[in-house]
């Protein structure tokens, strides 16, 4: 391996680690929406999307607490250092809100309300905002070949989501355009945060903190109400999607804290391809669109290329 002039080979190392895990990230999030899919149809039977969402998410926040602490047990993970949770309590406390919590409640109760096929093209922007805040305040090296990955990943979209006239911007839109957006700054505090902070700590501050939230919206809103009806069928799926939403946040913070924020968000838009093909072959559903399909696969090679070749000086 040829190391960058004057960029430690071990930081190198560390920053191409993130971009295969990145690529991990990118599989489990494909996998976790197609099942997801069916976790949402089986719950509509006795409850709303966000109360399925606020369960589980508590229930990926046990599962990574319990990850920790086998972690721990085993030696594999050392005592996180009090002060450092102490001087990084801010930035924890803003992953848990606009990150584990609020915007799942935004974009849920967007798409229930969205009125355009627009919808689920305004949360696949997400790449873009993470990277005009990347620039901005993580101070993240940008080249031509991450511009050229990034207009053919919104190529992609528009071919996958079929969007070619100009957006409707709804309530429900606007909706889903403020959790895409709560995201994206997720994504640049948690990069600050990672520096120091253990991936794995971050992950259970995201999910037990923004479930704890998430829990007392549901109950203040009366929206368990209905959960008596609840079968051995609805607590299958919900482990189900618990579990790949554990190893989703798992992967993808230990990732964010190896790599650049614009380079592992893109490569995690690859996901979209992975879904599709499994809606196609598992579900009997159309394939999706053969030019979406080789645009995002395209745009996401040539961000894992630009992240595995470029130092990081953020």
């Amino acid at each position: 391996m040829v190391a960058v002039v004057g960029y430690p080979s071990a930081t190198l190392e560390r920053r191409r680690s993130g971009v295969l895990l990145a690529g991990v990230t990118a599989l489990i999030s494909g996998v976790a929406v197609f099942i997801n899919g069916y976790g949402v149809r089986a719950w509509a039977e006795v409850s709303d999307a966000t109360t399925y969402t606020t369960l589980k998410n508590a229930g990926a926040a046990m599962i990574l607490l319990a990850a920790a602490f086998v972690r721990l047990v085993r030696g594999g993970e050392r005592p996180v250092d009090r002060n450092l949770i102490w001087r990084h309590r801010w930035g924890l406390a803003v992953i848990a809100i606009i990150g584990g919590s609020v915007p799942f409640v935004l974009f849920f109760e967007g798409l229930a309300r969205a009125t355009s096929p627009d919808a689920a093209f305004i949360h696949k922007t997400l790449v873009v905002w993470v990277a005009i805040l990347a620039i901005g305040f993580l101070r993240e090296r940008i080249g031509p070949l991450h511009i050229g990955a990034l207009l053919v990943l919104v190529g992609g979209q528009v071919a996958f989501s079929g969007v070619i006239q100009p957006l409707e911007m709804g309530e429900g839109e606007a909706m889903i355009l403020a959790a895409t957006l709560l995201w994206a700054v997720e994504t640049v505090v948690a990069k600050r945060v990672l520096g120091a902070v253990p991936p794995l700590f971050v992950g259970v501050v995201r999910m037990a903190g923004g479930a704890a939230i998430l829990l007392a919206y549901a109950a203040a809103m009366g929206s368990f109400s209905r959960l008596g009806a609840v079968g051995t069928e609805h607590v299958v799926w919900l482990l189900a999607t618990g579990l790949t939403l554990s190893a989703y946040v798992a992967t993808w913070f230990a990732a964010l804290g190896r790599a650049q924020a614009v380079d592992v968000t893109a490569v995690l838009v690859a996901g979209a391809v992975v879904t599709g093909i499994l809606d196609a072959g598992v579900r009997g559903m159309a394939l999706p669109p053969l030019l979406g399909v080789v645009l995002v696969t395209v745009g996401a090679v040539l961000a894992g290329v630009a992240g595995w070749r470029r130092p990081s000086l953020a």
